[in-house]
């Protein structure tokens, strides 16, 4: 029992961490865009970089087993260009246009649409809990949106933050189907090299352009170099947040891992406001709480499901590692 709490404590621990890391991604991001950066540049140094990174720790787990990429090759490769090469290149497009805080508040809808996308399928009316949480997060979307106060946001830039949604909806959705021989990190790998492949054809194509540029860019308030915000999204944005979200999912399993990552929009927030000196309104914050709201009353509905009548299995197989989440985006 003991040993039991001890690594639910360095779970959480892990997936606040994760959590935290993922949430820097946007202020450093537009700390690049801001000096001339595409956003198909941005999301293509994050992406490469972690899978350079990545490489050798996915090939020594994968050593001996490489039937598994042939398994699930498939996976990997809409995991690795929608959860992660799109998903991103849409919020750092948000971001671009808008405000991190809101961008981020507005791809966290992505587990009202899983709601949705499992009601179509399933044709079984969600629990009136799940009803409630959508509920709550359609009213944090008005007030996101702030359309009582008749200043409209850029509507691209409401689009793109919507288009990211749904990149990390198929990121949940997939989580829930992989394939048990696949390794989180295997996954996140691969993922990686997948995304990094497919933003590379897309800016030869010229679909998603490639423009770079070399100067100072402004954190805190102070100058400093382009390499600090690069290095920061490779190291610190992709490949720390998705090793201590696996370390998280180990401990905690994945829907208490992924519940624990919602925080991500309190310090996307945060980081937003400490690094770029931006601050959603107030109407634009409670909107973003609402939406927060929602989201966890959607997922205790998940949880008092799956531990009723499966609370043994659950508690038994609490340290089985699932893929988690990525940045999204």
């Amino acid at each position: 029992m003991e040993q039991n709490r001890t690594v639910s404590v360095s779970g959480l621990w892990f997936a606040l961490v994760s959590a935290a890391t993922f949430g820097v991604s946007g202020p450093f991001a537009k700390s690049l865009l801001d000096i001339g950066w595409s956003p198909g540049a941005a999301v293509g140094v994050r992406i490469a970089g972690a899978a350079v990174v990545l490489l050798i720790p996915v090939a020594m787990q994968l050593r001996g087993r490489w039937g598994i990429l042939r398994r699930n090759w498939l996976s990997l490769t809409i995991y690795g260009i929608m959860a992660i090469a799109l998903c991103q290149f849409f919020y750092f497009n948000a971001v671009q246009r808008m405000s991190v805080g809101v961008s981020l508040m507005l791809e966290y809808l992505a587990p009202v649409m899983v709601v949705g996308w499992l009601w179509l399928r399933s044709r079984q009316a969600p629990r009136k809990l799940t009803l409630i949480g959508a509920a709550v997060a359609m009213l944090g979307l008005v007030l996101v949106l702030d359309v009582f106060s008749g200043q409209i946001l850029d509507p691209i830039g409401v689009l793109y933050a919507l288009a990211a949604a749904v990149g990390l909806a198929v990121f949940f959705i997939m989580s829930a189907k992989v394939d048990d021989d696949l390794p989180p990190l295997v996954m996140a790998g691969g993922g990686m090299m997948v995304g990094a492949v497919s933003i590379g054809v897309l800016g030869v194509l010229g679909v998603m352009p490639f423009e770079f540029a070399f100067g100072d860019v402004t954190l805190a308030g102070q100058a400093v170099h382009w390499l600090v915000p690069v290095l920061a999204l490779v190291l610190v944005a992709a490949v720390a947040s998705y090793v201590t979200g696996i370390l998280a999912a180990q401990r905690l399993g994945s829907k208490v891992a992924s519940f624990v990552a919602l925080t991500e929009v309190l310090f996307a927030v945060l980081a937003s406001w400490i690094m770029l000196g931006e601050l959603p309104g107030l109407m634009q914050l409670a909107g973003g709480l609402l939406i927060v709201g929602g989201v966890i009353f959607v997922r205790l509905d998940e949880l008092r499901s799956g531990l009723s009548g499966h609370e043994t299995a659950e508690l038994a197989h609490a340290n089985d590692v699932d893929p988690v989440p990525a940045e999204h985006v």
